[in-house]
Parts: C-alpha cells; structure tokens; sequence
C-alpha cells in the first residue's frame, strides 16, 4: 500500500468511524427521549425502532470489509501514534462486535427497551412480581453475551473488562475489602457522634428555583449550554447525542434541597468530561471516556470533592439564600455545610453520603456476582436484598421501591459490570482531585471565589482531552505519576469527616 493508498484507505476509514459514531447517537436520541417526553403509549413502537436500529449498526460494525481494511491499516509503519491506536482500539470493538450475532443484538436491544418500560410502571407500583420475567430474561441474555467470549471464565470478569477494562472480578472484590475494612470503622466513629441539623433541607423548595440555581453553578464549573442541555427523567444520567451534543438529567424533589443540586453536578461532570474529548478524537473510537471507573471519578469529584467542601459554600451560600431568603432565614453557612455531608445509614444508592455509599455499591456487586453464578435465582433476588441491607447497614426497605426496583441498570442493560465503577470512580475522584492540586496550589481559594479555571483546566489537558487514547491505567498513571490507590481517598475521608463530626478517623 502506497502513500497515496494509505491517504485513501485513512479517509474511508473516518467516514466509517462517523457513520458509526453517528448510528450511536442516533440510538442514544431515542433512548433520551424514552427517559424524558416519551409517550407511555409509545413505548412499543419505541422498543421495536432501538432494536432495528441497534441491528443497523451492529451490522455496519461487523462488515467484513471493515475489518479488513482495519488489518490492512495495521500493518503500516507510517501512522502516527494517535491513527496507530485509533486502529488498534478499533480492531478490538470489532473483534468483540463480529462476536454478537446480529439477531442477538436486536433481541437484547428490543428486550431491554421494553424492560424499561415495564420498571417505569413497576417501580412506582412495588411491584417486583411484574419484573421478574423481564430480569429472568435479561439475566438469560447477559450470560449468552458473557458466552461469546470464552476467554473469561467467569461471566463477571467480561462485564468488568467491557466496562473497566484490566479489571477482574477478583480484584474488584478485594479492594471492596479492603476498603470495606477501613470505611466500617469511620462509619461507626462517625454515626456514634451528634448528628447536625438537617431540618431544613426538607423545607418547600421550588422545582423551577432549584433548577436554576443548579443550572448556574455548573455554568461556573464548566458546563457548555451550547452543547447540551438539562431535562428531567426518573432516574438522572448524562449521553450524548452527537460531537458536541452532550445532554444531562436530574429529578427534583420540591421537599428536598439536596435532589436536583447534586444530581445535577454529578451529571455535569460526566458530560464536562464528554464536553473535554479533544477534537480530532471525536467521532472516532478514541472520542468518549476511557471506563466506568474514570468517568465516574469525574462526577464524584465535581459532585463530592468540590460540590460538598466548605470553600464550596463560602462562593455559593449566599447565593442560595438569595434565592430561598424564607427557607433560608435561619441558617448558617456552617449548619448548611455540614447538613449536606450528613453521614446517616441509609437504603438508597444515590442519596448515599461518601462515607456509606460504597457499602450499597458493595452489595449489588455481590448480588450481580450471585445472579451470574447461578446461586441466585431472579424470582428470589428482592428478599436476597433487604437480607444484604439488614447485614451490611443495618436496615430493612418497608418495600421493593427503595429495594430491588430501586436502580434502573438492571431493568436497562445486562446484570454484571454495571456497579464496581462507581467505587472505583470513588477512589480515583481523590487521586486526580489531590494531583490538580499539587500542579495548582491553592485550589481551595479557587473554589471559594467559584473560579474553576485552574481545575477544569487541569483535568481537561491531563483527564478529559485524551479519550480513549491511553487505556485506564495508562492514563492513571500519566495524570497521577502512580497507578491507582485507594490512600488519598481515604486520607480525604478521614480528614473532612474527622474535622466534621470532632472525631479521630
């Protein structure tokens, strides 16, 4: 292949990684639209359009003459380091693609729309009886994925790698123990001192004033209103729709200050880091985030690491009493601060504080892990949960709403992979935060005068601008200078809630 061949060949190969990219953002409208202004009537139709589509593009992934020209390409010399692992990461989405029959691709696609239609109507009813036969199905369906790839031996470590890839399930359960063994003593020091004052979180806020203010503050962090947007839906999460489409959700509870604001900042640092993706890499296999892992450091960081901490309330208190004065009138910078790091035993996920949160991430892990294996069955999974609760929190759910129907992954997607990356989100949320501070001394003032320059552009060169270029790891270890731990999150920990609750941690 000459010179002049390899231009060519390059140039047909972007247009089918656009055509792709495109196909994708197609399958991602229709999902938003699902979760947000979809018709509950239209839902049949809904499922019948994704599996089509999903058919249409899992078959322009696996054309032969595709993965030809991607051997073809392999083989030159005269690629740059980005086109040479642009091939690469595309010859492996293709081996695992042509993998999948076609017909599986619709029938999981069809399946898991028509699932989540169903929990639409089952969660609000606490009826778990009406998704069992669903969840028996996506249950089936994920071990037949899991089957097409006989190199894992176990089911679970191919969802993992799908996810967070280079990660077992072995290794997954052992820095959950790790790390469970540290977090349940800090749990216990700190539910044993006074609690703070919460009673006002739970005055009427208005949905729409809410909304507002959230809206306002990741306009400071960050976030491009130009290319994306804010809408409601059951379950908060952020997509994109295209190059620089990159939309957000949130839920808001008109009796709850704290719903909308942190959703809201946890999706935004999703799509800021989408938002981040340099633009050569877009439309390409390199142009989104790199794992589950990474990208959820990136919504735990500008959620939790800046959205709780005190500099944080010194920029935006008043700006909150201005726009709650009554609800507000008796309550300091101080009781707010501490109000919304309240650390409490609790039944739902995402309302979890830092200190607990990774106990209920512990639990579906093993569930999942317990499904896969075949020692749970689906019809039992609702009491194997509030057992899982009882021994690990404490707590029992008075119904399956806060339950086994409490999270949308299962009823959404397969069972396996979909939880450990909020863990290692965690963990690597304190592990960039703590590197951004050392190029950028004196973050902390940063955040007190709301300017998130310094951060934002700190973690887009080092984080968000790579993709996918470098794998997990690699970028770790580039942004950092050392591979993953667990010790700046627990320092983090130890230091913000000893200080909190006048406790040694």
């Amino acid at each position: 292949m000459t010179t002049t061949e390899t231009g060519a060949a390059w140039a047909d190969l972007q247009t089918h990684f656009q055509e792709l990219a495109d196909l994708g953002g197609i399958g991602a409208l229709l999902g938003w639209d699902q979760s947000t202004y979809l018709p509950a009537g239209a839902a049949g139709g809904r499922a019948r359009q994704q599996a089509l589509l999903s058919r249409l593009r899992h078959e322009r992934a696996t054309d032969p003459a595709y993965g030809r020209l991607l051997d073809d390409l392999a083989k030159r010399d005269d690629l740059s380091p980005v086109q040479t692992r642009m091939v690469a990461a595309a010859r492996k989405d293709f081996g695992e693609a042509t993998r999948f029959p076609a017909r599986f691709v619709a029938e999981f696609s069809g399946h898991t729309g028509e699932s989540y239609a169903a929990w639409t109507q089952a969660r609000p009813a606490n009826d778990f009886a009406l998704m069992v036969p669903y969840l028996e199905k996506t249950l089936d369906l994920s071990r037949q994925a899991a089957s097409y790839f006989p190199e894992f031996s176990d089911p679970m470590d191919y969802f993992i790698d799908q996810s967070d890839e280079g990660m077992t399930a072995a290794q997954v359960g052992d820095l959950f123990a790790a790390l469970r063994t540290a977090l349940v003593p800090m749990v216990e020091a700190v539910t044993a001192a006074p609690a703070p004052r919460t009673d006002f979180l739970f005055r009427p806020y208005p949905g729409s004033a809410q909304l507002t203010f959230g809206e306002a503050v990741i306009r400071d962090y960050g976030y491009d209103f130009t290319r994306g947007r804010q809408d409601l839906t059951h379950h908060p999460f952020m997509t994109r729709l295209g190059s620089h489409d990159l939309r957000i959700t949130t839920r808001v509870k008109e009796n709850d200050l704290t719903e909308a604001l942190y959703s809201t900042l946890h999706e935004a640092g999703h799509a800021m880091y989408e938002q981040g993706v340099a633009e050569e890499l877009l439309g390409t296999p390199l142009g989104s985030g790199v794992s589950a892992g990474v990208h959820e450091s990136q919504s735990r960081l500008w959620e939790n690491l800046v959205g709780r901490s005190r500099a944080f309330w010194a920029a935006y208190f008043g700006r909150l009493r201005d726009a709650f004065p009554a609800q507000l009138r008796d309550v300091t910078e101080e009781e707010l601060h501490r109000a919304v790091n309240t650390v409490a035993r609790s039944l739902i996920r995402t309302d979890a504080d830092e200190l607990t949160y990774n106990l209920h991430v512990i639990i579906r892990f093993e569930l999942e892990r317990e499904l896969l294996a075949g020692r749970l069955a689906v019809r039992d999974l609702a009491d194997a949960w509030h057992a899982a609760y009882e021994q690990n929190l404490g707590l029992r759910a008075p119904s399956d709403v806060n339950g086994a129907l409490q999270d949308v992954h299962w009823y959404f997607g397969n069972i396996g992979g979909a939880f450990q990356g909020y863990t290692l989100g965690n963990v690597l949320s304190a592990q960039f935060y703590a590197a951004a501070e050392r190029a950028n001394p004196g973050l902390t003032g940063d955040i007190e005068r709301a300017d998130f320059r310094r951060l934002h552009g700190w973690l887009r060169e080092n984080v968000y601008a790579h993709g996918r270029r470098y794998t997990p790891n690699e970028l770790v270890e580039r942004a950092t200078g050392e591979a993953m731990t667990a010790q700046p999150y627990l320092k983090y920990l130890r230091e913000k809630y000893g200080e909190l609750y006048g406790v040694t941690l």
